[in-house]
């Protein structure tokens, strides 16, 4: 179902004038599992960054509470998201990734853009995940059209992913807060990257 999925979603943003154009792609690991932490201003992004992989499937970290919606939990469980308890974390948070990544799989995590605390608890986990795991984690960032009254505007705006270099976390404590500070600085640059793109093609 997920690829049908994507091919269809991908079709549709084809046709609206909204397909991203994606950059970096060439620092994407082709095959083993891997972390990738996105930037996140709402599901177009996530649309994107699906699309942009295939024909490799991502498996999604979501929150709870979207599992509780009628209809939608059904469907994003079919789209490979998995669910995530963020006031009350369990061992899951961890256990669930890692063993996707085990079997070389894609995770995909989405702390935001900026620095706030939900966003800096997702940087954090996603290191944490990554050092237990032994795995890479590939920063990536997105502008353009968020919602679906942005992709199917008459503006037909494009949206601009750029990937970063993948990198492995050290160990411990201190290299943790290492590698968290590092993810936050190569999102934010990696989307003024992506704001410049957009910029350029507005020319």
């Amino acid at each position: 179902m997920y690829k049908l999925t994507a091919n269809l979603v991908k079709g549709l943003l084809v046709t609206a004038g909204s397909s991203a154009h994606v950059y970096g792609k060439e620092n994407v690991p082709t095959e083993g599992g891997f972390i990738i932490a996105c930037t996140h201003t709402g599901y177009v992004d996530i649309l994107s960054l699906g699309v942009s992989m295939l024909p490799r499937e991502i498996h999604f970290m979501a929150k709870k509470q979207l599992f509780d919606i009628k209809g939608l939990g059904w469907f994003i469980n079919k789209l490979n998201a998995f669910p995530v308890d963020r006031e009350n974390p369990g061992p899951s948070v961890i256990k669930i990734p890692r063993q996707l990544i085990k079997e070389g799989k894609i995770v995909g995590i989405f702390p935001s853009g900026t620095r706030n605390a939900e966003s800096s608890e997702l940087k954090q986990g996603a290191i944490t995940i990554a050092q237990l795991s032994k795995a890479q984690i590939v920063p990536a960032a997105y502008v353009g059209p968020s919602n679906a009254k942005d992709v199917f505007s008459f503006k037909r705006e494009r949206g601009y992913l750029v990937f970063g270099e993948p990198f492995t976390p050290a160990t411990g404590k201190e290299g943790r807060d290492e590698a968290t500070k590092y993810l936050e600085k190569e999102l934010l640059r990696l989307t003024d990257e992506a704001e410049k793109k957009r910029a350029e093609s507005k020319r």
